[in-house]
C-alpha cells in the first residue's frame, strides 16, 4: 500500500525524502533485525533451539528442490522454457532478497554470460518482490488456518518443548528483567552482537546477520550473559515487534519497494509460476516439518522465508503470520539458504554456459 501511495503521489513530497534517507542511510533495518534475532534466542529453550536448527533444513532443503521443479515445469507448460524459467524466475525467488540475491545473483549472471549486469538485475528483480509478496499472503492465511485448526501450530514455537524451568537465581532474575539498566544492557548485547556479526563478515565472507545469529545462539547455549540480560533481551524484543514493526513495513514500502517493478511482473505466466513455486515450497515445508514432529504451520512460514525479499520479506512474512518469534529460523531461511542458492546457481550456470 505504501509504495502505491508514492507511485500515485499521494504522501507529500517533503515527506517523501527523509523517509527514503532515513530508511537507506540510517541501517534501521539492521538494527530492528539484531533486536528481533537476539531477543527471539534469548526468549527459546535451550533444548528446542538445539534440535530446532538441525531439523529446519531438511523442510528447507526438500523444500526447494520440489519448488524449483514444479515452478521450471509449469513455466515449461506456459512456454516460457525451462532455461528462462528457472534461472530469472524460479532461482531470484528463493535467492535471498535483493541485497543478498539479485545483487550477487546479477553480478555473477553478467560474468558468467557477458552482458550488463544493470539489465540482468532489472529481470530477476520482479521475481523477488512478487515472490515475496505471495509469501506474505500465504503465511497470513496459514496464520488463519492455525486459528481454525490450532493442533497444526505451536503460535511461534518451531516444535513442541517444554518450557525450562527457572532456577533460584532466574526466579529473582525475571523480576528485575524490567528493570531500565538491564533493558538498556540488552540492547547493548544486541547491537554488540551485530557488530561482530559485521565483522565476521569482513574477515571471513559470512553475511552479517548470519554470523550474528550464531554468536547469540552460542551465547544462549552456553549461558555466557546473565538471566537477568536474557529476560531483558525478551522485553527488548517485544518492544520492537509490538512498537516499531508497522513504521518499519511504512518506511520499506515508501523506499525500497517500487511500484513499477512490482506491475512489470504482473504477466499471467509469470505470476503461475511465482505463485506454484511458493506454493510447493511451502507445503512441502507444511509437510515435512509434520513428518519431523515439527509444528507444519510455523514450518510451512519458515520455509516462506526462503522466497521473501531478503530481511524486509521476513519481517514482512512473519508479520503477516503474526509469528515474529521465528526470526532466528527466518534468517536461516534467508540468508543461508539464499547464499547456497546463489552459489550452486552460478555454478551450474558457468557448466552450462
Amino acid at each position: 500500500v505504501p509504495s502505491y501511495l508514492v507511485y500515485a503521489h499521494l504522501l507529500p513530497e517533503g515527506m517523501l525524502k527523509p523517509v527514503a534517507e532515513f530508511t537507506k542511510a540510517s541501517n534501521f533495518l539492521y538494527l530492528f533485525i539484531a533486536a528481533i534475532i537476539v531477543g527471539s534466542i534469548f526468549g527459546m529453550d535451550r533444548q528446542v533451539l538445539i534440535k530446532g536448527f538441525l531439523k529446519i533444513f531438511v523442510p528447507l532443503a526438500v523444500g526447494s528442490i520440489v519448488a524449483g521443479t514444479v515452478g521450471t515445469l509449469i513455466g515449461v507448460v506456459l512456454g516460457l522454457g525451462a532455461y528462462h524459467t528457472f534461472f530469472y524466475i524460479v532461482i531470484p525467488i528463493m535467492a535471498g532478497g535483493v541485497g543478498e540475491g539479485a545483487i550477487p545473483l546479477s553480478i555473477g549472471y553478467a560474468e558468467i554470460l557477458h552482458q550488463e549486469q544493470g539489465n540482468l538485475f532489472a529481470q530477476v528483480l520482479p521475481p523477488i518482490m512478487l515472490g515475496s509478496l505471495t509469501a506474505i499472503l500465504l503465511a497470513g492465511f496459514l496464520n488463519w488456518v492455525g486459528k481454525k485448526l490450532p493442533r497444526l501450530t505451536g503460535e511461534g514455537r518451531l516444535q513442541p518443548g517444554v518450557e525450562e524451568e527457572l532456577t533460584p537465581g532466574e526466579e529473582k532474575a525475571a523480576a528485575s528483567a524490567m528493570d531500565p539498566a538491564a533493558i538498556a544492557a540488552a540492547g547493548v548485547t544486541a547491537i554488540a552482537l551485530y557488530l561482530l556479526g559485521t565483522a565476521c563478515f569482513k574477515l571471513f565472507g559470512l553475511p552479517g546477520p548470519v554470523a550474528m545469529l550464531f554468536l547469540a545462539v552460542v551465547v544462549k547455549l552456553t549461558r555466557a550473559v546473565p538471566p537477568s540480560l536474557q529476560l531483558a533481551g525478551q522485553t527488548v524484543y517485544k518492544f520492537f515487534s509490538t512498537a516499531i514493526t508497522y513504521p518499519l513495513l511504512f518506511a520499506i514500502g515508501v523506499s525500497l519497494t517500487p511500484w513499477e517493478t512490482l506491475v512489470a511482473a504482473l504477466t499471467p505466466a509469470n505470476i503461475a509460476v511465482i505463485i506454484l513455486t511458493v506454493a510447493s515450497l511451502m507445503t512441502t515445508g507444511f509437510f515435512a516439518g509434520r513428518l519431523l514432529g515439527m509444528y507444519p504451520i510455523d514450518t510451512a512460514i519458515v520455509t516462506a522465508c526462503h522466497s521473501g525479499q531478503g530481511g524486509t520479506g521476513d519481517i514482512a512474512i512473519l508479520t503477516a503470520a503474526n509469528r515474529l518469534e521465528l526470526m532466528p529460523f527466518a534468517q536461516i531461511a534467508t540468508r543461508i539458504g539464499g547464499a547456497i542458492t546463489v552459489t550452486l546457481t552460478l555454478i551450474l550456470l558457468a557448466r552450462l554456459a
